[in-house]
């Protein structure tokens, strides 16, 4: 028999999770949605899931799972529920997403585990959904794709940012929160504009730079043949489904474009100084210290700001940029009621 994973909604032999946790359905069960579903079970969160493909949902139901290749049905019972919606779809099918959720649970609470945040965020508010909307990404993942590569504890210890934006409900805000946190992340709070710059960054550039590396060894057997760590690594999530990467990198072109172009500055200038007989000294010695920098990192716990207190957004964007990570107080519930 399968392992019963999470709780059964309506279910008299169960209590209804953990005090001030309302329930969750996830929509679109690959790598980090089928994760998501698997690690909100493991905290004992009343939920369940939706996928397209026939296929990933009947592999989740028999690993004990509950999920539905019926999306209206699930989103009505989303709308019974009062759930928090996440969508994890890739990017090109929010707005499909966001219409179905606008037909069939309108006033639910909705977050999101897409990699860029203000295209959903668009996408959302043409349907009318703005309201109940705060975005979230967790900052994990793996090469690989599907609802057979996901894992329970891949949320362990990740950042996973949650949105402040401007205007956004703190009672949404915040059980997007908590829901990061009971999956084994720490939070920490950026507006979507600030997160999609940075996510170019350090994500969305180190892709584009994997397929360039990947590209470039590709030609000679010789040095694939020679390809070790540093290779290995540097080409790593070059493994990532093309779609995927596309989808992300696609998504997010302008600030992707702004951190290629600082980038290409930098090897055009390493390239010239090669050429010229003058070493690469300049960038080996900042690539150098950048990367101490990055491992010396550390991260402070934000007290005392609660949602919805006055400024708590600005506040919480502040901490965020200084390194702050939010954390629920202890003894504190979520509300259980209709958003309206």
């Amino acid at each position: 028999m399968p392992p019963v994973a999470g709780r059964a909604a309506g279910d008299p032999d169960r209590a209804d999770g953990p005090p001030g946790r309302p329930e969750v359905c996830v929509l679109g069960l690959g790598l980090i949605g089928g994760s998501l579903l698997r690690a909100a079970a493991a905290a004992d969160r009343t939920v369940w899931g939706w996928n397209r493909s026939a296929e990933a949902v009947r592999e989740a139901a028999e690993a004990g799972y509950d999920v539905s290749g019926d999306l209206p049905a699930v989103l009505r019972r989303a709308a019974a529920a009062q759930a928090l919606i996440v969508i994890a779809v890739p990017l090109p099918a929010v707005d499909g997403i966001a219409a179905a959720i606008a037909l069939h649970a309108p006033h639910c609470p909705i977050t999101d585990v897409v990699s860029v945040k203000q295209p959903v965020a668009d996408a959302l508010a043409t349907h009318g959904l703005d309201a109940h909307y705060v975005g979230g990404h967790p900052m994990a993942g793996t090469a690989q794709s599907g609802w057979a590569a996901g894992d329970g504890a891949l949320f362990d210890g990740a950042v996973w940012v949650v949105a402040a934006d401007d205007g956004a409900d703190p009672d949404v805000w915040t059980r997007v929160a908590v829901l990061a946190e009971d999956c084994g992340s720490v939070v920490v709070p950026a507006g979507s504009a600030e997160h999609d710059a940075a996510v170019a960054r350090i994500s969305h550039l180190p892709h584009v730079l994997a397929e360039a590396l990947a590209v470039a060894g590709a030609g000679d057997q010789l040095a694939l043949s020679l390809a070790a760590g540093s290779f290995r690594d540097g080409t790593r999530v070059a493994a990532t489904d093309p779609l995927l990467v596309r989808a992300m990198c696609e998504g997010n072109a302008d600030a992707l474009v702004a951190a290629l172009d600082e980038t290409l500055a930098l090897l055009t200038t390493a390239r010239d100084a090669l050429a010229a007989g003058d070493g690469i000294a300049d960038l080996a010695g900042r690539g150098h210290v950048a990367r101490r920098e990055y491992e010396h990192t550390r991260r402070s716990r934000i007290d005392g700001l609660q949602p919805g207190v006055p400024g708590w957004i600005e506040q919480l964007r502040d901490a965020g940029r200084a390194g702050g990570v939010w954390s629920c107080p202890d003894g504190t519930d979520l509300p259980d009621g209709g958003l309206g």
